[in-house]
């Protein structure tokens, strides 16, 4: 906050002093100001400033002076909103591009979750964002800025539903060795996995083929992964192809599962949400829970159960494409761990996809995934339109998100590439004029 300090007071005369303070008082504001408002500041603004910054120096000394102008820029609405007016040429209705300002905000709560840097505003400023090379850089650069992470926390957290591992809580019986510990592990995983695609500039691809993970060792033991230890995570290769890519992330396994068993249903339909970008309908009203027996007595297999239950003609269309990619990772626990045998008798991890193809187990999925890579780009360039719009997609934006893919695919599905693809397309640049715009 203190860009300068008064200079010392010996031996000088209260007007020197206060024309010293003043000074600072004006550069700190301005500084201030000018990352608060996410604009260059004009002399009217500092001069209202400064008018609290005197009323609390009257009061108190310089930092309190300071202070109390803080307390103003704070409560200020162009702080508090990103207000983005129209231009006094615009009519209702008029498509036009948002000026350089506005889209270097656009910029920074995208890819940041807050306010434009110093240079992001300078180069607002003197109107180069317009320039396609200009605007191409600073994405690069504000991904490689440590402050990319709130990507990986807010767009990822809420895409993989990773928050909602927090909240999670596995049957203490079942899995007595689940603790915070192991929980905060699975989401530093994942939160890695997805950092190391932004920070490398990978393929989006990788996240689900990729050949590497992140863990200490406590999640190494969980994963079966030797030669690891003490609690800090590191980056390990993977030799196991099953464990590969988030669909062998625990993370992922353990929010798709409920508390005391595994859900075919829950994974399926969040692979059908969240990598094919097929979301299935809500299911009827007063589907009955799954039998845990069979008619004779017989203990049932999670599959043994699901399959029951579609036999209902209501569940059958659904279940029919959902739960062959639930039961393709049925050797996954609840927590995530490997398994070849539950309770009640061997895993089956076969099935038949909506396409006819036959999968048996995680990596034949991610194969049979793979064959269709732009589906998963597709899925994910609309979830981060969505994030980076604040908004709902709309039929008229997928002809958007087709040309988002076709010019990643020309990156090499860089994740640069699917962020460039983004922040040019006319949903992130352009804005309608609001009724009630116009010259008055």
């Amino acid at each position: 906050i203190f860009v300068c300090r008064p200079e010392a007071k010996s031996r000088r005369s209260s007007q020197e002093i206060e024309a010293n303070e003043g000074g600072c008082a004006r550069k700190i504001l301005e500084t201030l100001a000018r990352r608060a408002y996410r604009r260059p500041v004009s002399d009217a603004d500092v001069n209202g400033l400064l008018v609290f910054y005197q009323a609390g120096r009257k009061n108190g000394d310089f930092d309190a002076g300071v202070r109390h102008a803080l307390r103003l820029i704070l409560a200020s609405p162009q702080f508090l909103f990103r207000a983005e007016p129209d231009p006094p040429n615009a009519t209702p209705g008029m498509v036009y591009r948002v000026g350089d300002l506005e889209m270097a905000s656009r910029l920074s709560f995208f890819l940041w979750s807050s306010i434009p840097d110093d240079e992001l505003v300078n180069v607002a400023a003197q109107g180069k964002l317009k320039d396609p090379a200009v605007l191409a850089r600073q994405v690069r650069r504000m991904l490689a800025d440590p402050r990319s992470e709130a990507l990986v926390r807010n767009f990822a957290g809420q895409w993989l539903f990773l928050r909602n591992l927090q909240s999670h809580l596995p049957d203490g019986q079942e899995f007595p060795n689940f603790d915070d510990n192991l929980r905060e592990a699975f989401r530093r995983e994942t939160e890695l996995l997805f950092e190391s695609v932004i920070r490398e500039d990978r393929s989006v691809l990788d996240l689900l083929t990729a050949d590497y993970t992140f863990v200490n060792e406590r999640l190494a033991r969980h994963y079966g992964i030797s030669n690891v230890y003490g609690t800090r995570i590191r980056r390990v290769s993977l030799t196991d192809e099953n464990r590969r890519g988030l669909l062998g992330h625990a993370s992922i396994l353990t929010v798709t599962s409920y508390p005391n068993r595994t859900s075919p249903v829950l994974r399926g339909k969040w692979i059908l949400e969240n990598i094919l970008g097929t979301p299935p309908p809500a299911p009827p009203p007063n589907v009955p829970a799954l039998e845990e027996t069979a008619d004779h007595g017989k203990a049932l297999t999670v599959r043994e159960r699901t399959e029951e239950h579609r036999k209902n003609p209501a569940c059958a269309s659904c279940h029919r494409v959902m739960d062959p990619l639930g039961f393709s990772l049925e050797n996954f626990d609840a927590v995530g761990r490997w398994r070849t045998k539950e309770a009640a008798g061997a895993v089956d991890a076969s099935g038949q996809l909506a396409d006819g193809t036959s999968v048996t187990g995680p990596l034949s999925l991610r194969q049979a995934l793979m064959k269709h890579p732009d589906q998963f780009v597709g899925t994910m360039a609309e979830k981060m339109l969505t994030y980076a719009l604040g908004r709902g997609l709309e039929y008229y934006d997928m002809p958007v998100v087709r040309r988002i893919v076709r010019q990643a695919a020309r990156g090499e599905y860089r994740f640069s590439a699917l962020v460039t693809g983004i922040v040019t397309s006319p949903p992130f640049q352009m804005r309608k004029a609001q009724e009630g715009s116009g010259p008055r």
